[in-house]
């Protein structure tokens, strides 16, 4: 295998942030929601390992099919992107100097601008100014899937080690808070790839998981009554 660039470095330790992260708020959901209704530890470990299970699968899965209909789309876009540039490549290039123009750039220069980069790859840069990709960057379906396969488990253990270590009186408020701290590392760590706000993605993350372990936790506590 080659040396990964950087969109695919990126692709692989998005998949595996948002696995981990996923198999804590996940699995945290699960095994305080079972708390809520038995103190049973072995049915509580059951449920939350029946989770894990689903979820590995189902998390693999959907990170395959998500970046492989994305890498799907890129390439529709590059073959309509080609059928234009046959059929009206004067449309396209008048697209990109305009583009140009509006980015501040005086005619006459992006205009010069657009026939030097067409010359050299008209397909390239009709697909970058049309639609925001550079051609054959697709990131690997296979490899998030890998990521995300095996992050997400990891992310359940701390869950299931929490509610199994701590004392029954304890489980579910240790648990909780174990489960707070480490959403707030992934939240920050996804914020960090996504480009948003660092701060506001990881109180969006841990305020998301205290939600769930709070409805859980209830619903639970309903249904073992």
């Amino acid at each position: 295998m080659g040396k990964l660039d950087l969109a695919q470095r990126n692709n692989i330790m998005r998949a595996a942030v948002m696995g981990a992260n996923d198999g804590i708020l996940s699995i945290s959901g699960i095994v305080i929601g079972v708390a809520g209704a038995t103190a049973n530890t072995f049915a509580i470990l059951i449920a939350g390992f029946g989770g894990a299970l689903a979820g590995t699968v189902s998390m693999a899965m959907g990170e395959y099919v998500s970046v492989h209909s994305q890498n799907d789309a890129q390439i529709r876009a590059e073959q309509e992107q080609a059928h234009a540039l046959a059929t009206r490549y004067q449309q396209e290039f008048d697209f990109v100097a305009d583009r140009y123009e509006k980015l501040g750039i005086e005619p006459a220069l992006a205009n010069q601008a657009t026939q030097e980069m067409m010359d050299q790859d008209a397909l390239g840069t009709t697909v970058r100014e049309r639609h925001g990709f550079t051609l054959h960057h697709e990131v690997s379906a296979m490899g998030a899937a890998v990521a995300s396969m095996l992050s997400f488990p990891l992310g359940s253990v701390l869950p299931m080690l929490s509610i199994w270590l701590l004392l029954p009186k304890w489980r579910i408020q240790g648990t909780a808070i174990a489960v707070v701290m480490a959403l707030a590392i992934t939240g920050y760590t996804a914020a960090q790839f996504s480009g948003v706000d660092r701060w506001k993605g990881t109180l969006r993350n841990v305020v998301a998981g205290m939600f769930t372990m709070l409805v859980t936790f209830l619903i639970g506590r309903l249904m073992g009554r």
